[in-house]
């Protein structure tokens, strides 16, 4: 057994793309998934399976919201485990200043972090600091200047679409479920 994360990119903000999360969880249950939990609702939900096909995974997870709520909802299938081995190679910077915003960006594939870094372009050193493992993105900039930041952005480039974002909040708590159902 595998423990995963689907991350829903873009469900339940601003009224659109309503997925209410107990009966996602309902629907998870329905397919076979087991330890099956969701956090927040934004689309953050850990479950195990025996398939090891992350691709599957994602194909599997698009069709459960599509049949059960009508949306076409991107997903995102982390493994548990790469999502801890990301949180082990952190930057130390990342998630310590209290006056700054925290966040990982999870990186869609086929698209690649490489790709990503690219279309978006350098971090503005005097704005913001960005660093990566594999499709795990670990970004911070201070909030006084947060609009400044190059990586602010993202939201207007043709990236936006293939990647989705946590805050260090909700990627922290995800880990901790990750463990607690390990």
């Amino acid at each position: 057994m595998v423990m995963y994360i689907a991350l829903l990119r873009g469900v339940n903000v601003g009224g659109k793309n309503r997925v209410v999360m107990a009966t996602l969880k309902e629907r998870f249950e329905q397919h076979g998934f087991t330890n099956v939990s969701t956090y927040l609702n934004s689309g953050n939900v850990i479950f195990s399976s025996e398939e090891t096909d992350d691709l599957q995974l994602k194909e599997v997870c698009e069709k459960l919201i599509k049949s059960e709520f009508e949306l076409d909802i991107m997903v995102t299938i982390v493994r548990g485990t790469d999502l801890l081995a990301a949180l082990e190679q952190m930057p130390e910077w990342w998630n310590t200043d209290k006056e700054s915003k925290h966040n990982v960006i999870f990186v869609i594939p086929p698209t690649t972090t490489e790709e990503v870094i690219a279309s978006v372009g350098e971090a503005k050193a005097e704005y913001e600091k960005v660093a990566h493992h594999e499709r795990v993105i670990f970004w911070s900039a201070p909030i006084k200047t947060f609009s400044r930041s190059r990586w602010s952005k993202i939201v207007g480039t043709k990236m936006y679409s293939r990647i989705t974002i946590r805050n260090a909040n909700t990627v922290n708590k995800l880990a901790e479920l990750v463990q607690k159902n390990n």
